[in-house]
């Protein structure tokens, strides 16, 4: 029997309850090992669907499939312990009705046992969101700039800059309220409609490229660690980890072409133990 004491994982009720107190801080998470590090300081990871463009190349969301999903939440599953694990549902999964929405969801928390999933869009999927939530699977909102809807938004703008797109960011903000979503994330939302909408809405907000005034924030982890040739505007790099990278392969380049890189011999005691 373990006598390790066990740790309690953050659930989406005790991230409800964080509205209005202690910040949320959350990022996102793709592998087992950053997730094991960043587990210690975070109460929420996100695996994003933006997996597709960092990981793998993609210009946009869009290709991501469940099954990468799948597979990236069981590989941050397995690294984290302590911090809610949210799983994004990737574009044309769940869409088409809720019932196709419920069916997609479940296999995601059944096959990587996390806490919860998140999906884009306000009004329009409010009853996908009332649907899953009343069938017991928390889900994270998504409002503002929805990187899946790109093609129809025109490109990765910043929403809420003219008083004109207010109404619209109210209602979907409302919308998923009531429809049971347990917080939202506000992407790209200009700081005076940011602060009015963590305000009026009784879920906490999550911002990403929407001001301190939201109730937590996000970040992509790959962006802030500095591993990101470009990144938005209002990401910080909190580190260079990039040309921390690049620095250590030239150096260990120069070692195997110098021939200074240190033989077997050199690192483990090869000789058999003493009788």
């Amino acid at each position: 029997m373990s006598l390790e004491p066990a740790v309690r994982r953050i659930t989406s009720a005790d991230i409800r309850r964080r509205k209005g107190g202690d910040p949320i801080v959350a990022l996102t998470a793709y592998h087992t090992h950053t997730a094991a590090i960043a587990d210690r300081h975070v109460d929420l990871l996100l695996v994003g669907d933006s997996l597709g463009m960092l990981m793998y190349g993609q210009e946009t969301t869009l290709p991501v499939s469940l099954e990468l999903m799948i597979a990236h939440g069981q590989a941050v599953m397995r690294g984290a312990r302590h911090a809610l694990v949210v799983v994004d549902m990737p574009f044309g999964s769940y869409e088409e009705s809720p019932a196709i929405a419920f069916r997609n969801a479940a296999r995601v928390l059944k096959e990587t046992q996390c806490g919860a999933i998140k999906l884009e869009g306000g009004r329009h999927m409010a009853e996908t969101i009332a649907y899953l939530a009343a069938r017991g699977i928390p889900v994270l909102a998504h409002i503002g700039l929805t990187p899946q809807s790109i093609n129809t938004l025109g490109g990765f703008r910043v929403q809420g800059r003219e008083q004109e797109q207010w109404a619209g960011l109210d209602a979907d903000a409302a919308a998923v309220t009531e429809a049971g979503a347990f917080a939202a994330v506000l992407e790209g939302i200009a700081e005076p409609l940011a602060r009015r909408l963590t305000a009026a809405i009784r879920i906490p907000t999550i911002g990403i490229g929407a001001s301190p005034a939201c109730d937590g924030q996000i970040l992509v982890m790959e962006d802030m660690l500095g591993l990101t040739p470009r990144v938005p505007k209002f990401v910080k790099r909190f580190a260079a980890i990039g040309e921390t990278i690049d620095g250590a392969i030239a150096d260990y380049a120069a070692a195997v072409r110098n021939r200074t890189f240190p033989s077997p011999d050199h690192v483990y005691d090869m000789r058999p133990p003493k009788p």
